[in-house]
């Protein structure tokens, strides 16, 4: 595995260099030291130096699969992983030696110990010989723990013949390394991405590595311009960090901010290199490919290298598929694409996954038969991310399939792009995690002190807060939101490739919540302030004060703010839209606006039943037979296709009442409609959002099938209005609660609108429990799934005397509850 180059450079670090033939020596000092220990499992505990790189391929000469260990685990983790795994032998560096032996007493496990550098003092006889290395295809070469974006980390079992694939294929599919090429080793080696492309490939190769001595950017620098580096490796986040330092020079200058425009229209590199010429030569003048994986390279910072003349090529993998998936070729670079698939790969969107076969894909994971069963299925790895394949090949990641944030409203957000947008439009954040709390988006900020001007925690809040978030929120769609932030004086939970451990953001953000400042320490006298937050904080149950924002700060939905809609017309006279509403930056200021507006104060709660009683134009879809017989013939139909049963049909009451399911799947609606009699199924509309019903012809077809078409984001209480007419007409509605479908089975919050309908019209409500839906056709799948059992079942009516929206809502959900879990 080691290029037999003789006196060719192989490693530069600082001052030291040695060649191919030095280093195969090196390689023998360190094997010589463990020859006659017996070891299946060796690991690296260190940080890189060139010592690491002896130990590493001792190890393969010695015939043991090698465990690189992040050498900024703590202690509990290095004992986590050396538990988990048991290697019998592990190098470490004189500096971590203590943390090593602390780890070891807390795994309760016997290993020996050898430390680097002293390794590196000894010699071997000069007529000691290394053993041949055993490189058979399916002997595990590594175990390389996963960096536990989601928790524990995982042993990602690699093969000789999972790393050999990787080799062969950005050397000869995809021509990146030869011997002419010199490699900057830069990202720790635990990881297999720099593992792989900073010391494998390069010493396969014959070709020059050069390790710069530390991450700081002054040995950056001095090592690219000191070896002429080619060929750099690195994470987003490195080169987000780069281009952010040159972008602040270029726009600072009139002249060099007009020729990069001009540069960025003409998209000539020959035009780029020329003018950008100084910015080339810090980089050494030798630079080829920047190479950018671990992570999604931000397209806006491909852009920036592109028009200065670099060729950032992206690629696409994970540890489990040794890394690479996909990679760049040279000179058909896309922006926003990692590129097209290895040749070593063969890649398929299923289901809208991204899953891969091939020679690259990992033997599994170690002693987790179960782990590896839930990605490796018949022969394809299902890496869990989203993505697309154009006509040309190209790979696109369209979000990490567990990361996607589904809201109540059936909105799916990828939180990555609004995390990317906050942080290219706002200088004073320095990192941005966005996460989901109660159906709402929340984001933990780490802000930019430098640019703050050492602002005290007032101002930076404050300055986050209408600078930074209130500024985003009024760019994009409500549903995309920020209705809360955490400001937070630390790193934020990062793999060491720099991907956001996201499961871990809400419980920081609890545990770091900076409290808020009053911002007015005397009692505002101002009468309708006091009125609309009393009404406020009576609907919303929490404190209001002058500053609060409805939605940053009070988390109010689209139903408290018609509710706050409804409340300021029929209290002061004015009138406003939903929209209009969170325009104002707090409270105080949106009463001071009802003050200047009113005709008169006449203090009233929300009066639904008034609402409802208000004069709606609603024409009630035809009802053709058609749409009767699609509905008892999807019966039959689920019948044979699926396991298909039900029950409680007798607890459906004569006359009006609203029918309430959990919601699963595509097709509930139709598994509760087809156990309807057949005068109950032409007495029973269903409601469906505008946005799904957007076409002439769907529109034709739902106006004579019993849908009845809302836009409930334009006008929430005239969707109500509507629903409560058709209940008026005693017909019945379908309403699922949850307002969209489960992502995971479990049943969701309820909306309170159906409690609304049932307590001021008087109408029973059908709890109706589906079980088995969701694994019947999955949300995302394309196709049903054959034989699975499904059964609806018709729970005992709730009627509204004497309960409130809350108690209705609480007490449909229990009861849904209830019968899921027996």
């Amino acid at each position: 595995m080691i290029c037999n180059a003789g006196e060719n450079t192989a490693i530069v670090c600082g001052q030291s260099s040695i060649n191919y033939k030095q280093l195969n020596k090196k390689v023998a000092n360190f094997k010589y030291q463990i020859k006659d220990l017996p070891a299946e499992r060796i690991a690296i505990f260190s940080e890189n130096q060139l010592g690491w790189i002896y130990a590493f391929y001792a190890g393969w000469h010695h015939g043991a699969t090698m465990i690189p260990i992040d050498f900024m685990s703590t202690t509990d983790e290095v004992a986590y992983i050396i538990k988990d795994c048991y290697p019998e032998i592990i190098f470490t560096s004189k500096d971590k030696k203590a943390d090593l032996e602390k780890a070891i007493e807390n795994s309760g496990i016997h290993t020996k110990v050898f430390v680097i550098e002293e390794c590196d003092k000894q010699s071997a006889p000069d007529d000691y010989v290394l053993d041949k290395m055993q490189t058979q295809d399916n002997k595990t070469a590594v175990i390389i723990y996963t960096s536990g974006t989601t928790g524990s980390p995982k042993g990602v079992m690699l093969s000789f013949k999972n790393l050999l694939s990787n080799i062969d294929a950005v050397s000869n599919g995809v021509k990146i390394y030869s011997d002419k090429e010199v490699v900057m080793m830069l990202l720790p080696l635990h990881h297999i991405f720099p593992l792989m492309g900073t010391m494998m490939v390069p010493l396969f190769v014959g070709a020059k590595i050069a390790m710069s001595p530390s991450m700081a950017s002054d040995d950056i620098l001095q090592t690219l311009k000191d070896n002429k580096v080619s060929i750099i490796i690195g994470v987003p986040r490195l080169y987000a960090a780069i281009r952010k330092g040159i972008r602040t020079k270029i726009d600072n200058s009139l002249i060099a901010k007009s020729l990069f425009s001009l540069a960025e229209k003409l998209n000539s590199e020959k035009f780029s290199r020329t003018v950008f010429k100084s910015v080339h030569a810090k980089f050494g003048g030798a630079v080829k490919f920047m190479v950018s994986g671990g992570a999604a390279l931000d397209p806006e910072v491909g852009n920036d290298y592109k028009t200065l003349g670099f060729e950032v090529l992206e690629g696409y993998g994970m540890t489990e598929t040794a890394p690479m998936i996909s990679f760049t070729r040279p000179g058909k670079v896309k922006i926003g694409s990692p590129g097209q698939v290895l040749p070593c790969a063969h890649v398929e969107i299923k289901d809208g996954e991204i899953t891969v076969q091939g020679d690259n894909v990992m033997q599994g994971y170690f002693n987790r038969p179960d782990e590896t069963a839930e990605v490796l299925k018949d022969g394809w790895l299902h890496t869990g991310d989203l993505g697309r394949l154009d006509e040309n090949g190209y790979l696109y990641i369209t979000g990490r399939k567990k990361e996607i944030i589904v809201l109540s409203n059936g909105k799916n957000i990828n939180p990555s792009e609004i995390e990317a947008k906050i942080e290219n439009m706002a200088a004073c954040v320095s990192d941005i995690g966005v996460f989901a709390d109660k159906d709402q988006l929340r984001a933990i900020i780490v802000p930019n002190k430098a640019e703050l001007n050492n602002q005290d925690e007032e101002g930076i809040y404050n300055t986050l807060k209408w600078e930074v978030i209130d500024k985003y929120n009024q760019s994009v769609a409500p549903y995309k939101k920020i209705t809360a932030f955490t400001i937070y004086h630390s790193e934020l939970p990062r793999t060491r490739l720099g991907k956001l451990q996201r499961f871990m953001l809400q419980e920081l953000a609890n545990e770091n919540k900076v409290a808020q400042k009053e911002e007015v320490t005397e009692e505002i006298s101002l009468k309708e302030y006091q009125v609309i937050s009393d009404f406020i904080a009576n609907e919303k149950n929490c404190d209001v004060r002058p500053g609060h924002h409805l939605e940053m700060d009070l988390g109010m939905d689209s139903l408290d703010k018609v509710g706050l809609q409804v409340f300021l017309q029929s209290t002061f006279g004015v009138e406003m839209e939903v929209n209009e509403l969170v325009e104002f930056p707090s409270v105080l200021k949106l009463s001071e606006f009802v003050a200047s507006k009113r005709t008169r104060l006449s203090i009233e709660k929300i009066n639904w039943s008034n609402i409802l009683k208000e004069k709606v134009n609603l024409q009630l879809p035809k009802t053709w037979l058609t749409g009767t017989l699609f509905v008892k013939f999807s019966k039959y139909f689920f019948r044979l296709y699926f396991r298909f049963k039900g029950k409680g049909m007798k607890n459906i009451p004569e006359g009006p009442c609203i029918i309430a399911p959990n919601h699963q799947s595509f097709f509930d609606g139709l598994f509760v409609a087809s156990f309807l009699k057949k005068q109950t199924i032409r007495n029973t509309y269903f409601y469906a959002k505008e946005k799904h019903v957007n076409s002439k012809f769907l529109k034709y077809i739902a106006n004579r099938h019993h849908v009845i078409i809302m836009d409930l984001n334009k006008d929430l209480k005239e969707s109500i209005q509507k629903m409560g007419e058709a209940l008026k007409k005693k017909k019945n509605l379908i309403i699922f609660p949850e307002g969209t479908r489960s992502f995971d089975g479990t049943l969701g919050e309820f909306k309170k609108t159906f409690a609304i309908l049932s307590k001021e019209l008087n109408v029973p409500i059908v709890p109706v429990s589906i079980k088995g839906a969701k694994d019947a056709l999955p949300k995302g799948s394309k196709f049903p799934k054959p034989w699975r059992k499904v059964s609806v079942e018709f729970l005992k009516p709730v009627y509204p005397e004497q309960s409130s929206y809350e108690m209705l809502t609480n007490l449909v959900h229990q009861k849904i509850s209830v019968n899921q879990k027996g």
